[in-house]
């Protein structure tokens, strides 16, 4: 299956839509429900939902997902059905597979409930196919349209000195490089407040659009970055970090010790992430979409789309 361990929830809806065609005193059974198992329209809501519910039992693969909404809907026309699957769910992953599977169950109990009443080729199954989609990367995109500059600053005693690689910030670097930061510069420094200070104090100047810092923001005395930088910060972001922890806090209890802070230095926007590898990723994967929001709406520099800029100083 595939790993979605470090996508966020989002809500997602889908819809998709499937058809039968039968001959016209068939579908004239659809409308009075006059079958010898029964109303069949009511029969084949239910089975879409209940084969909404159970897509992971059915598809390979599928991730089970936990099902908020299933409803279909049945369009009785001349010589054949249309119906119409509207799945909805909060979740890392889509719906896409639930909606599709609703309505091809459902179309596939109306043929079986009409079987007795026409011949085997005046009945069949056409135009299978997803209406629409929305949440998780198709709403809420995870790369900018226009590149931002950004930098990524590792503190580490250890990494400085070279008594071991650095892998978190790497993995922050290739992240932003992915999600369309360009130019992007890279440095390691110590857990020394007066680097970390002119570093930053440098970028903010030279009007880097983001910083990410990456270390020292736990309980330890050398854990400098959050007393060093929050002084600076000019319109704090809470809700990115509260983001952060609460996605970390749902993969290890350690989350809640970090210390870390967001917000902006001038027109800089600063993320303090954790020193650890997985603890970093975890941080900057569920901030990307309010990321790329921010620099695609906020930035002094640049438009929007809509026709305004906006200066956050």
């Amino acid at each position: 299956m595939k790993d979605v361990s470090l996508k966020p929830d989002s809500l997602r809806t889908a819809s998709a839509t499937a058809t039968l065609r039968a001959p016209q005193h068939c579908i004239e059974r659809l409308r009075s429900g006059d079958t010898e198992k029964g109303d069949p329209v009511k029969t084949a809501r239910i089975a879409g939902i209940l084969a909404a519910k159970r897509t992971d039992e059915l598809i390979p693969l599928c991730h089970p997902l936990p099902i908020y909404r299933a409803d279909l809907r049945f369009e009785l026309g001349e010589g054949q059905v249309e119906v119409i699957s509207e799945v909805e769910t909060i979740a890392p992953t889509g719906v896409e597979m639930e909606a599709l599977t609703a309505a091809s169950i459902a179309v596939l109990t109306l043929y079986d409930m009409l079987k007795p009443y026409c011949e085997p080729e005046e009945l069949e199954m056409t135009n299978c196919r997803l209406l629409q989609k929305k949440g998780g990367k198709s709403q809420f995109r995870r790369k900018l349209r226009v590149p931002a500059t950004a930098a990524v600053i590792v503190l580490s005693d250890t990494v400085s000195a070279k008594k071991k690689p650095d892998t978190a910030g790497a993995g922050v670097r290739d992240d932003l490089a992915a999600a369309g930061f360009d130019p992007m510069t890279y440095e390691i420094l110590p857990d020394e407040p007066e680097q970390l200070l002119a570093s930053v104090k440098a970028k903010v100047k030279q009007g880097v659009d983001l910083i990410v810092t990456v270390g020292g923001t736990g309980m330890g005395s050398r854990d400098i970055t959050v007393d060093t930088l929050k002084p600076l910060i000019t319109r704090e972001l809470p809700g990115m970090m509260e983001a952060a922890r609460a996605f970390g806090q749902r993969r290890t209890p350690f989350a809640l010790m970090s210390r870390g802070v967001a917000g902006f230095i001038g027109n800089t926007l600063l993320i303090t992430c954790p020193g650890s590898r997985r603890g970093a990723l975890e941080t900057l994967a569920p901030l990307m979409p309010g990321l790329v929001h921010i620099f695609e709406v906020c930035r002094h520099d640049k438009p929007h789309p809509g026709g305004y800029t906006m200066d956050i100083r």
